[in-house]
């Protein structure tokens, strides 16, 4: 993919996101986040799929909408690291953008599902960065082992504030697969173990085992 390739990609995403936010009819605007992707996953020259899967590609396995997976969830500031007197850090190092840095913004408590981690890049551009992995990653048709995005702000993935400055939408049903699960030539930020969560989250994007992975 070339660079415009790629801001055309991410200005599609973004486009979408607003979408989403502004939607009254969350069932409806479930429906097109899943046919822009799959369009942009069919069509797009910077879509993940290998050559060998697009050409069987029919659309990712996305579950219905479900209401009840969606929330509006208060971010309890994260404690300071006693060790460097700040905010705790990860340091990932990926195949492609090279080591990337995240501190710990604060913990998001969801109801039926657990605590969830919820990190800020730490390097140009900031943004909101939360995985999940829960107890169907990788099991057969469950999701994808190491875990899905619910956030990533930077790149357009973005829910938006809840009822107060300090919280944010968690709706389930928007969680996907990094471009790692179909490429493997991405490295990808995966879900830490404060983001994984004992329970099955059944809605969102599912992972169908594309061949070669």
């Amino acid at each position: 993919m070339t660079a415009l390739e790629l801001a055309d990609w991410r200005r599609s995403v973004f486009a979408l996101y607003a979408d989403i936010r502004r939607a009254t009819d969350l069932q409806a605007a479930h429906d097109q986040w899943r046919r822009e992707r799959d369009r942009l996953f069919a069509e797009h020259p910077s879509s993940p799929l290998l050559p060998e899967d697009l050409l069987e590609f029919t659309g990712l396995p996305v579950k219905p909408y479900d209401p009840d997976w969606r929330f509006e969830v208060e971010v309890e500031p994260a404690e300071i690291d006693p060790e460097t007197g700040g905010a705790r850090r990860i340091e990932v190092e990926t195949g492609t953008d090279g080591t990337v840095p995240f501190e710990l913004v604060g913990v998001a408590h969801v109801p039926s599902v657990g605590s969830l981690d919820v990190w800020r890049l730490a390097s140009y551009g900031g943004g909101l960065f939360l995985p999940v992995k829960d107890a169907l990653a990788g099991t057969p048709g469950g999701t994808y082992g190491g875990g899905r995005y619910l956030l990533d702000t930077v790149k357009g993935a973005d829910l938006g504030p809840g009822g107060t400055p300090e919280s944010l939408v968690l709706d389930f049903n928007f969680a996907y697969n990094p471009s790692c699960a179909y490429d493997p030539a991405w490295a990808c930020p995966l879900a830490q173990p404060g983001n994984t969560v004992d329970v099955e989250i059944p809605v969102g994007e599912r992972y169908s085992g594309i061949s070669g992975h």
